[in-house]
């Protein structure tokens, strides 16, 4: 098989599409009377995920580019605002769909997972963080990584070590990532039902005897490096590389899928924004398993 665009968006769609027909209550709800969307719903995802990959921020530029370019895979091209508005009422699908496809790769067994966050800016003026709808949600933090302050949110990612996401949250940008990564494990007791004895390593942000006392019941591994004044801590020789692992995902999410250059606006609509990057990640991922490519996580062959 191929690993083109056209080709991903074709088996992206048929997943998708598939999935609706076996499960229905995914999709998001409409009246049971009216007129029934021209556009289906795994079309709409498919087009979110192929913007991300191609790295539109502009939705009228992207779906004029889809009406020019992609006619043969979508022969009716929704207008902007019907196209925004159902792609924020399809967060939920999102969610759905990014977790399915993940547990549809070879990638999902693997036993050692990676924890970070990363900066979202929102705004980069005073008056952005003073009048923005984003205000009380979005938050000023600072970026230890890139010594920068920003004002925006934190997308909390765990992934495993070829940079599939496993379990993922967006919040404020002075939430403590531990916290986070409670309510995240809180809100998946089934993911961590079929991966007893995981690993997980993180930074030494992730640290506390409570804490580790907390993932050691749910019979999770930690691993991070010493703070200062601690004793050095086992599997210190592996905490280097494994650092350059989640740097280098989060880098995918930045550099090649535009995740700072969003351009929501709203809550609803950032959240769909990085939602549609996580499913691109996680579609190439899964197609690229599918097809087995060696570097599972590479987007050379969908981003042009």
């Amino acid at each position: 098989m191929k690993t083109d665009l056209d080709t991903l968006a074709t088996a992206l769609y048929a997943r998708i599409d598939d999935e609706l027909k076996a499960s229905p209550w995914l999709a998001p709800a409409r009246p049971a009377v009216g007129i029934a969307p021209t556009l289906s719903d795994a079309e709409l995802l498919t087009l979110a995920v192929m913007s991300a990959l191609l790295g539109y921020t502009s939705e009228r530029r992207w779906l004029r580019r889809v009406g020019r370019d992609f006619w043969h895979l979508f022969p009716y091209v929704p207008g902007q605002s019907g196209y925004n508005k159902r792609l924020r009422a399809a967060s939920t699908l999102f969610t759905h769909m990014i977790r399915i496809l993940a547990a549809d790769t070879s990638l999902w067994s693997d036993d050692v997972w990676v924890v970070d966050s990363t900066p979202v800016g929102c705004g980069c003026s005073r008056e952005t963080a003073k009048h923005s709808d984003l205000a009380g949600w979005a938050q000023y933090g600072y970026c230890a990584s890139h010594s920068r302050y920003f004002w925006g949110l934190r997308l909390h990612l765990v992934c495993t070590l070829g940079g599939l996401p496993i379990l993922f949250a967006v919040t404020g940008a002075k939430a403590d990532e531990r916290e986070t990564l409670r309510d995240m494990l809180d809100t998946a007791p089934d993911v961590l039902a079929s991966h007893p004895g995981q690993t997980i390593t993180g930074d030494k942000n992730y640290y506390g005897r409570e804490f580790e006392r907390d993932l050691t019941e749910r019979d999770l591994n930690l691993l991070r490096p010493a703070r200062k004044g601690e004793p050095e801590r086992a599997g210190a020789h592996l905490f280097k590389p494994l650092r350059q692992v989640i740097e280098s995902i989060n880098q995918t999410f930045k550099g090649q899928l535009d995740l700072e250059r969003h351009g929501g606006k709203s809550p609803a609509g950032v959240a769909v924004r990085i939602l549609s990057r996580i499913l691109a990640l996680t579609a190439a991922i899964w197609h690229n398993d599918h097809t087995r490519q060696p570097i599972k996580r590479s987007l050379i062959a969908y981003d042009y």
